[in-house]
């Protein structure tokens, strides 16, 4: 910091700087400055503010009541500026290193073939990807990135970017509906086999559907209950029955040929798609690629 302290956020950090450090002679050490300059700097400070930030003594230096209010605001308010540097520093760095990714099973494995193109485009990444269903703890497990579909838990230490919605539909394979018939409406799939997930909770999870102008939960009885997203949609593919599955992650079969999109009027709203990264740690330039690349992805397989 320059000996000239006339800038009122300067004023700021230069009274930061005699809070944390408790002697205004420290402070002056810390900020490169002289302690005349730090003393005039808080003057200038209190005088702006219309109130006494510090009691001085002899031995100590002690802040108001005034004085601990404004140091937490201060506190944050650099914090906050400091984080945008780092945002913007991380911007204009280029992506490299390893980016670790937490992906749910068969949406993940939807996921998989875009990375070729992630890493063309940026060949100094390293992914270091799993498939999983369950809720996988970002800090804890030292992921870069989860990927979730559906409701997250509250945790401030968290930091969450919506990736895209999704759109929940009835699927079977067509070798399938030949040996047990087409499906015309939703009274048809009362005589039809039902594939059912079943979620972390433990919980069948049902079929919601549009009935005309309502939403209605639908219970079938399943011939096969699964508890992976992957084997849902396999079970279907093979021909097993019916199941309800996420638009993006039935769209590549559907194209194949491998699946048929039963009463696409049926359809319904699903859960929305969230990128999760640690609160704590700045979005590094690699990590901001791979979610970036997600959004992007996600976005090209809509419809």
């Amino acid at each position: 910091m320059s000996e000239r302290v006339d800038a009122p956020m300067a004023e700021i950090a230069v009274f930061v700087a005699v809070a944390q450090s408790g002697s205004f002679t420290r402070a002056a050490e810390e900020i490169g400055s002289s302690k005349s300059n730090v003393g005039k700097a808080v003057q200038r400070l209190e005088a702006r503010l219309g109130t006494r930030l510090f009691q001085r003594t002899t031995r100590a230096v002690r802040l108001t009541e005034d004085g601990e209010t404004y140091l937490l605001a201060a506190q944050q308010a650099l914090c906050g500026l400091r984080e945008a540097e780092q945002q913007l520093a991380s911007r204009r760095s280029e992506p490299v290193g390893r980016v670790k990714i937490d992906l749910p099973a068969g949406f993940g494995r939807l996921l998989l073939p875009s990375f070729i193109d992630l890493r063309a485009k940026h060949p100094k990444l390293t992914l270091e990807i799993a498939l999983t269903d369950r809720m996988s703890d970002p800090i804890g497990e030292g992921w870069d990135v989860v990927v979730r579909i559906g409701a997250l838990p509250e945790d401030s230490e968290l930091t969450v970017r919506k990736l895209c919605d999704l759109r929940l539909g009835l699927y079977a394979s067509p070798e399938y509906l030949q040996r047990s018939g087409d499906v015309k409406t939703l009274a048809d799939l009362a005589s039809h086999d039902a594939i059912v997930f079943r979620g972390p909770t433990g919980r069948l999870r049902g079929w919601t559907v549009r009935d005309g102008d309502t939403v209605r939960e639908l219970s079938p009885v399943p011939i096969l209950v699964l508890a992976d997203g992957q084997a849902l949609v396999e079970a279907s593919v093979t021909g097993f029955g019916i199941t309800q599955i996420l638009d993006r992650v039935a769209l590549p079969y559907v194209k194949s040929g491998k699946l048929v999109h039963l009463l696409p009027e049926a359809d319904v709203d699903g859960p929305p798609v969230h990128a999760i990264i640690s609160l704590g740690q700045k979005m590094a330039a690699k990590t901001r690629a791979v979610v970036n690349h997600l959004a992007e992805t996600l976005q090209q397989t809509a419809g």
